[in-house]
């Protein structure tokens, strides 16, 4: 595991680990850690300000450095005493910032505080930064520690808030779908039991209509019937075919029933100039019948043959009222 691997595992952020890695020469996780601990509260730079710092930060540096150079080459012409001579002759152990005093470690803590602070001013010192006791090593752990617990249950109490939010957007989408999908079921519906009563009301349209034509062309013929009533003197009787005397004159209006095969029966009012067929056209539009059929009477027993169809009801006998049964067509 590498270097900035092992302190990230730690809890420490990976642009602090790297910072800290490039300020200590990466010489180790000890030296990074104790670095980390010893600036805690101090922001790390970002890389574009780091090398602003060190365009900045350099010249100062090297030139804080180039300034012994003159003073040793002078004191080698004979210039300088023997206090100035062991005075220069000090070993460096750090680097001072001459605008804040503060003492640094090496260049690399240079950039970072000029980066941080923008002083621009630095000079070499001999006083030597000292390292962090085991105490205060082991404050700074505690305090990492402390911070590493509270960003762990900030995480935790983060990850629970997302996984609520999460199931509560489950749970919408979830009741969305199923109330867009009852919505495109009733609209389904609702289509479908507008077209069963549209059709509904176009079968009832269409029976309407062939009613009103019924009842249209029986007004019909009673228009054409009315002018021809027969006049009050007596007319010479007809006989007709099956020896049935007709009935009187003075009705204009005969009640027929009809006993159908099924059973059932019809009754309708019929002129009594109407022919025996508009009793047959009357059967088939009320039953919608299609084959052939023949009419007969009970009493007296009759049935009709195709010429009497032609004749009119008080030539048959069938008026005032009659009882019409609906048989088979003979073959």
């Amino acid at each position: 595991m590498s270097y900035v691997q092992t302190l990230v595992d730690m809890g420490f952020r990976r642009e602090r680990v790297e910072f800290a890695l490039q300020v200590t020469g990466s010489e180790g996780v000890e030296p990074a850690m104790e670095w980390l601990l010893a600036h805690l509260d101090e922001e790390v730079p970002s890389a574009g300000e780091r090398r602003a710092a060190g365009e900045g930060a350099a010249p100062s540096a090297s030139g804080s450095q180039e300034d012994p150079a003159p003073s040793s080459s002078g004191g080698g012409g004979g210039g300088a005493g023997p206090g100035e001579n062991s005075g220069e002759s000090a070993v460096a152990k750090s680097v001072k910032c001459d605008d804040c005093g503060k003492v640094l470690k090496d260049h690399l803590e240079v950039e970072y505080h000029a980066a941080k602070t923008g002083h621009s001013n630095f000079s070499e010192s001999a006083v030597e930064k000292k390292p962090l006791s085991d105490e205060e090593k082991a404050a700074q752990m505690a305090v990492i520690a402390e911070k590493l617990k509270q960003k762990r249950v900030e995480r935790e109490e983060r990850e629970k808030v997302d996984a609520l939010e999460h199931e509560r957007n489950r749970i919408r989408q979830g009741k969305e779908m199923a109330e867009a999908k009852r919505r495109t079921e009733e609209t389904e519906m609702k289509k479908i039991v507008d077209e069963r009563r549209r059709e509904k009301e176009e079968d009832k349209e269409a029976r309407d209509r062939v009613r009103a034509q019924i009842e249209d062309d029986k007004a019909a013929r009673r228009a054409r019937e009315a002018p021809q009533m027969p006049s009050k003197e007596p007319a010479p009787s007809v006989s007709s075919p099956s020896g049935v005397k007709s009935s009187p004159r003075d009705y204009t209006e005969t009640r027929i029933q009809v006993r159908l095969q099924d059973g059932s029966t019809l009754t309708e009012t019929f002129g009594v100039k109407e022919p025996l067929s508009a009793v047959r056209v009357f059967i088939q539009a009320k039953t919608g019948i299609e084959t052939p059929f023949a009419l007969m009477t009970t009493f007296p027993r009759r049935l009709y043959a195709e010429e009497d169809y032609g004749q009119p009801l008080e030539v048959l006998g069938l008026v005032p009222t009659a009882v019409i049964t609906m048989t088979k067509a003979a073959a």
